[in-house]
């Protein structure tokens, strides 16, 4: 397992290594160069049995109280989206890009609402997934000056699935 200092990245992770799940983790630290476009890396590459899935991980924290009312938070970068659909193309038809929310479940009391949770490093985790190109379908603008997109809350409930539906 990589060293990886965002607690998100690393739960995901681990959390592949425990079912035995095949997956590249990309260094992320740098981006790549295609065509003279820059794109920002996924973070891991893993084995979806029909298709090879480009993920990244959104980590967000899912507790009562939490700022504005909303749990589930939905929100990524313009450029997340952008890369993400052009990494699609250039690996072509057996690859399909998916964001991965990883919630960090903060409060017990809302632990009942995520049917599988898994624990690491003391922290409990949900996973959810959502196709990239189903979400640049029905994203809004989030904000302009921080360039981040959104879903609607109905669109992330009707488009987002536990991990292990989503692979099968």
């Amino acid at each position: 397992m990589a060293i990886r200092s965002n607690h998100y990245d690393a739960a995901f992770e681990a959390y592949l290594i425990a079912t035995g799940r095949p997956y590249v983790a990309v260094d992320e630290s740098r981006r790549a160069h295609l065509q003279s476009m820059s794109l920002k890396s996924m973070d891991f590459i893993v084995d979806g049995g029909e298709h090879r899935l480009l993920l990244d991980v959104k980590g967000r924290r899912f507790s009562v109280g939490q700022a504005g009312g909303h749990r589930w938070e939905s929100w990524a970068d313009a450029d997340d989206v952008a890369s993400l659909l052009r990494w699609e193309d250039v690996f072509g038809s057996k690859f399909q890009a998916a964001f991965v929310f990883a919630y960090w479940i903060t409060d017990p009391d809302s632990a009942q609402q995520h049917p599988v949770q898994f624990e690491y490093r003391g922290r409990q985790y949900a996973f959810y997934a959502v196709w990239v190109r189903d979400y640049a379908r029905m994203m809004r603008q989030r904000s302009p000056k921080w360039r981040t997109v959104v879903l609607p809350s109905r669109a992330f409930r009707a488009l987002r699935r536990p991990w292990g539906e989503f692979i099968g």
